[in-house]
């Protein structure tokens, strides 16, 4: 097989037998492409190839679990993949269609130690992509994502005898019985169980009846083609069906998930969003009482009580803000020995002994509805009423393109460490700090914030803000740091704003 060359372009004959890829889709934790636009089959196969070469690099044992979500496309790429991978001498263990962390959990139940995961997550229809590690339950970082590029994009692979093929069943129902455990609700539980015709409809009804929860059912129909809406309960158009559902159910809470099943989403019993990060204090507040003085990680997205709480205060509980992303969250909540890490955008990596380290929304599921069995006089919402008041924003995403998103990045948080240096105010209040651990987290003297940063996978700034006093605030920390990236003419319109 030829390196991937700029010459191969859709729609020519060197399309279908030479590699194309776009170099942008080697992101900092996982590989993410339009296709066929940014990335062809033999593409993917280099892919395999190279991820191979990587592992037999590494002195990795030549075995790896591979999966794929349910999209209409998603098992062609997973074969290309799975071709390289073989080329490259390795044993594949094929699970079939899966949620990401079931491909994370395989690799504990097979005792394999390497995982490739075919899915485009939580992007649209269009999106292919792979999640890949070797040490479980970590997945690539920057720094393996790095080496994979050079690789692929070299040509520098190399071709092994050897590669095997095996087709692996029964590991969805292993995953879903490792998830229930001998646990059985006491309390009854009506809960919304929003799929959005996404992979993890093949999971969470199912999940939810065993543990003995009455499941009002939320476009949970498999349909690749996402008729409703694109599953991702981080957006709000997913946050607010949610809520509709839970106003016409009269049900408990409801519980959502992404694409790929990693990530969940949760509404109250009032039909009220409580994005994750909040979710992850109201968790929090409930594992430190059974496992006081834990250190739980957040990223530096999520909001500022994981530190100010006085309920996690009074628990013993530290509280470590970290670069936002599963890769590097999982790699962090690891080498800390946290219980646990909570991601604004809806991951949550919960380790032993309530979890693997891993992200798995219905991991999460499952440990929200024991939390709400061990408050039977507590409704979602009032876990919600009993946190510290806050006001902050929806992850809002403005364009900025792959190739120019860092560079532009590096000149905004220059700007805005300026501003502190210089002792500028933000919404009228003096700047405490800025935190540049991942672009720049401005906190002021109150402990209001507000947030920018690069997204690792799409070709878009992220911005979150949070106030700690009112909504006024909120809307003036949002609009001091949007003057600030407006300076940079190559930034466009936000997806959502408040």
């Amino acid at each position: 097989m030829t390196k991937p060359a700029a010459t191969v372009t859709p729609n020519t004959w060197e399309f279908l037998r030479d590699p194309m890829i776009k170099p942008t889709g080697f992101r900092e934790y996982d590989a993410r492409w339009r296709f066929p636009e940014e990335i062809n089959l033999p593409g993917m196969t280099a892919l395999g190839l190279g991820l191979g070469t990587q592992m037999r690099r590494r002195g990795i044992e030549p075995v790896i679990a591979v999966g794929n979500d349910y999209r209409d496309y998603s098992l062609s790429i997973k074969l290309a993949v799975i071709q390289g991978l073989m080329r490259a001498g390795i044993h594949v263990k094929d699970i079939g269609p899966a949620v990401s962390p079931m491909a994370y959990f395989s690799q504990f139940y097979l005792d394999v130690p390497a995982v490739a995961m075919i899915t485009a997550s939580h992007n649209p229809n269009g999106w292919t992509g792979v999640k890949m590690g070797f040490d479980r339950p970590l997945t690539h970082g920057p720094d393996e994502m790095g080496e994979l590029r050079d690789i692929v994009l070299n040509g520098d692979w190399e071709e092994v005898d050897g590669g095997k093929y095996e087709f692996v069943d029964g590991v969805k129902e292993a995953y879903l019985d490792d998830l229930v455990g001998d646990f059985k609700m006491s309390r009854p539980l009506k809960v919304v169980c929003a799929t959005g015709n996404g992979t993890a409809a093949a999971f969470a009804p199912e999940l939810f009846e065993r543990i003995g929860v009455e499941v009002v059912p939320s476009h949970t129909e498999l349909d690749y083609t996402f008729p409703n809406y694109n599953p991702n309960p981080e957006a709000m158009e997913m946050l607010h069906d949610m809520s509709d559902s839970v106003k016409a159910s009269g049900a408990d809470m409801a519980l959502g998930f992404d694409g790929d099943g990693d990530r969940c989403g949760v509404v109250d019993d009032e039909g009220e969003e409580i994005f994750a990060d909040k979710v992850g204090v109201i968790m929090a507040r409930d594992l430190s009482k059974i496992y006081p003085n834990s250190t739980f990680v957040a990223d530096v997205k999520s909001t500022g009580l994981f530190a100010s709480d006085p309920e996690l205060i009074k628990n013993g509980v530290t509280a470590d803000y970290w670069k936002t992303g599963h890769s590097h969250m999982k790699r962090r909540v690891k080498e800390i020995g946290a219980l646990a890490g909570f991601e604004k955008s809806g991951h949550y990596f919960l380790a032993e002994p309530i979890g693997r380290g891993y992200d798995c929304g219905m991991r999460v599921a499952v440990e929200i509805c024991k939390l709400m069995d061990r408050n039977p006089d507590m409704s979602m919402s009032d876990l919600r009423k009993a946190l510290p008041k806050t006001h902050s924003t929806p992850t809002m995403s403005p364009y900025c393109a792959d190739t120019e998103k860092y560079d532009v990045l590096e000149r905004l948080v220059a700007k805005l460490v300026a501003k502190h240096e210089a002792g500028e105010t933000l919404a009228g209040r003096p700047i405490k700090e800025v935190v540049t651990v991942n672009g720049a987290r401005v906190i002021l003297d109150n402990g209001s914030w507000g947030l920018v940063r690069a997204s690792s996978n799409t070709p878009n700034l992220v911005v979150v803000c949070e106030s700690s006093n009112s909504d006024e605030e909120l809307r003036a920390i949002f609009a001091d740091i949007d003057a600030v990236i407006r300076t940079e003419p190559s930034v466009g319109e936000y997806d959502q704003t408040i």
